[in-house]
């Protein structure tokens, strides 16, 4: 039988660790999962009451708003204000979505079609690549990764480009490779979209995970911005929300509007308990994302320390709650998708393939910060005796 759309997606990479990990944990084995990025940190108690409040109200329990419901709007442009200096019209330039991936997936729905072109970085979460396909436009990759000059890759590939390119997704601090951007990268990312005549779609899921001293800049904390891109701002890792899939589209009024009208027909938004309960993390929960952000810190030192010791050499990452690591040395031949099966049959941990992220993503593993502190010393211990009997082994005594 044959499916539209569906035929064209490649087999997911990650399937094949997710269901070693599941025979593995049916065979006894204690395997420490690292490898998808489900947050384990509880939301906050304040909000999971307020939840459990408005869910006893009986007039919650209708359609609420595909748009979401104007106090939320509210709260979400009051904490850009308070975080960004960033001034956001509620009614216009808000909407609320059903987590982020849904936003993205249905915004590229509004903004391009086949025939069409989105830039997009590589290797890349996933969604980023597929969310413009779906939408049946062409997908050109710009190689990303720690030192290298992204905006010049943005800058040769719309160039030899055509047609020109309409979107550029862009994510940072980004999944997987971690890298950052300071202010300055955006304002050249601005100018260069207004002079084009290309939209900006910014990914800010990691806006709130990030370490020693680098706090993560808003694209729209541009002046002109809003003329030519959104961003994508979620309570999913700051606020610790995963399941409670609550994701906002801010900044250009236009594409904020053509997302609310293609949701009009698609959806009636989030039940209206979570959206009230996700007005109070977004208005009193700023010392919880920060109770949250150092939690990943500590996770993130007992990680890269321990594997630094073990002979495994990783710069700490500026933010995320992930740690991209090139495979070392005596392993590199193998590949990210055999280095990931030995971590997960001999060392008892869980981590996802580079490869899975798009091909040049391939050499690397990324870890993923979800698991206490208790269990990622077990990791790095069960990881050492990977090392064990290599020349990176043998060399640091491990």
């Amino acid at each position: 039988m044959e499916f539209r759309r569906i035929n064209n997606l490649p087999p997911y990479v990650f399937a094949e660790i997710n269901q070693l990990k599941l025979e593995a944990r049916r065979a006894g084995e204690d395997v420490v999962d690292l490898a998808f990025g489900n947050p384990d940190i509880p939301s906050s108690p304040a909000v999971v009451d307020k939840l459990v409040e408005a869910a006893q109200n009986d007039r919650n329990h209708r359609y609420s708003a595909s748009r979401g419901i104007p106090n939320l709007r509210r709260a979400l442009a009051d904490r850009y204000m308070r975080r960004f200096g960033v001034e956001l019209d509620p009614d216009t330039e808000v909407i609320t979505t059903i987590g982020a991936k849904e936003g993205l997936s249905h915004l590229m729905w509004a903004l391009v079609q086949p025939g069409d072109v989105a830039l997009v970085p590589e290797p890349s979460y996933p969604i980023h690549m597929y969310a413009p396909a779906l939408a049946g436009a062409e997908v050109r990759r710009v190689p990303i990764s720690q030192g290298s000059d992204f905006f010049a890759g943005v800058e040769r590939a719309f160039a030899d480009t055509w047609p020109r390119p309409r979107v550029i997704v862009i994510s940072f601090p980004h999944n997987p490779t971690t890298t950052t951007v300071d202010l300055e990268f955006f304002e050249r990312l601005v100018g260069f979209a207004r002079t084009n005549d290309v939209m900006l779609v910014h990914d800010f899921a990691y806006a709130d995970i990030s370490f020693d001293g680098y706090t993560p800049p808003s694209l729209l904390q541009v002046p002109g911005a809003k003329e030519v891109g959104v961003e994508l701002y979620t309570l999913t890792k700051g606020h610790s929300m995963a399941g409670w899939r609550v994701g906002f589209v801010a900044g250009n009024s236009d594409m904020v509007a053509a997302l609310a009208k293609l949701k009009s027909y698609l959806d009636y938004g989030t039940f209206q308990p979570i959206q009230i309960a996700s007005i109070i993390a977004l208005n009193d929960g700023d010392e919880f994302v920060g109770e949250v952000n150092a939690i990943y810190d500590k996770r993130m030192n007992i990680l890269i320390d321990g594997l630094n010791r073990a002979g495994w050499r990783i710069e700490k990452p500026r933010g995320t709650m992930f740690v991209w690591a090139c495979i070392p040395e005596p392993f590199q031949a193998a590949g990210s998708m055999e280095f990931a099966r030995t971590l997960l049959r001999e060392a008892k941990v869980a981590v996802s393939p580079g490869i899975g992220f798009g091909p040049s993503g391939e050499g690397f593993v990324r870890f993923a910060l979800v698991e206490n502190e208790h269990r990622i010393q077990q990791a790095v211990r069960g990881i050492r005796r990977v090392l064990e009997g290599t020349t990176i082994g043998a060399h640091h005594g491990v």
